[in-house]
């Protein structure tokens, strides 16, 4: 049995939910979100909350069951509360900045690296060295952190790049003499 499937998901004050044909949609606060249904799992929304359960013991029945839990929990919380992942740039020289609704990025290369932000994803730089990425869909914001940690990933020696906020980076002796 799945322990994180077993545990049905609360549904917050604000936040409706509601399945029409295979979608579950969900409505909250700070907007709405749809997820589609597979057949194998079966979603029940009752008062304050939504179960979900496998309709028959097969193996993919059950390998699909705790995901999907998480998928709706996941619809939950961002109408309500949303996801933020923030990033930090290490580096001399390296900075971000806002221009507009894209971000530049300079990053030792040697032209600027300009990233559009793909609707529903918000981007924000505080300061040079910081960039906090939030949205409602926690897929999206963290495929944006990704694709922007992308252009210069830390590396080893010195730590140099774009790490994710709390991220240990592994660091290794350089040459001896």
């Amino acid at each position: 049995m799945s322990r994180i499937g077993k545990r049905a998901v609360e549904v917050p004050a604000g936040v409706t939910a509601e399945i029409q044909g295979r979608e579950l949609i969900v409505k909250g606060p700070k907007g709405t979100l749809s997820m589609q249904l597979i057949e194998d799992i079966d979603y029940r929304v009752g008062e304050g909350e939504i179960l979900v359960k496998p309709v028959n013991d097969t193996k993919r029945a059950r390998a699909f069951w705790g995901m999907q839990r998480t998928f709706v929990a996941n619809l939950v919380e961002g109408v309500s509360q949303g996801f933020t992942v923030v990033l930090e740039i290490t580096g001399v020289g390296y900075r971000a900045q806002m221009q507009g609704d894209k971000l530049k990025l300079n990053l030792g290369y040697s032209h600027d690296v300009d990233y559009n932000p793909p609707e529903g994803v918000e981007i924000k730089t505080p300061d040079n060295t910081t960039i906090e990425i939030s949205g409602i869909d926690k897929q999206k914001v963290g495929q944006v952190a990704a694709e922007i940690r992308q252009w210069r990933k830390p590396e080893p020696y010195k730590g140099k790049g774009i790490r994710y906020r709390g991220e240990y980076i592994f660091r290794k002796e350089g040459k001896k003499k």
